[in-house]
């Protein structure tokens, strides 16, 4: 499961709601949710922030706390 994958399952937040309200299909959440190679688009990112009422830069935060600069 994915960082998004994992909050959303923390936040309970259902994903059919959140695809009504975002126009982001279902396969796609679920994608999104479990594929850590599906890379995850600002926009949805942002719109998905706004579909289960939570601060973008939360969310941000969240799905990207493991990314580092890398050592130079």
């Amino acid at each position: 499961m994915t960082l998004l994958g994992l909050y959303l399952t923390k936040k309970s937040v259902n994903r059919a709601m959140v695809s009504r309200r975002t126009g982001i299909s279902q396969a796609r959440l679920s994608q999104l949710s479990s594929n850590d190679s599906t890379k995850l688009r600002a926009d949805e990112l942002y719109l998905i922030a706004l579909a289960i009422d939570v601060d973008p830069c939360e969310l941000l935060l969240e799905v990207c706390k493991d990314l580092k600069l890398p050592k130079g």
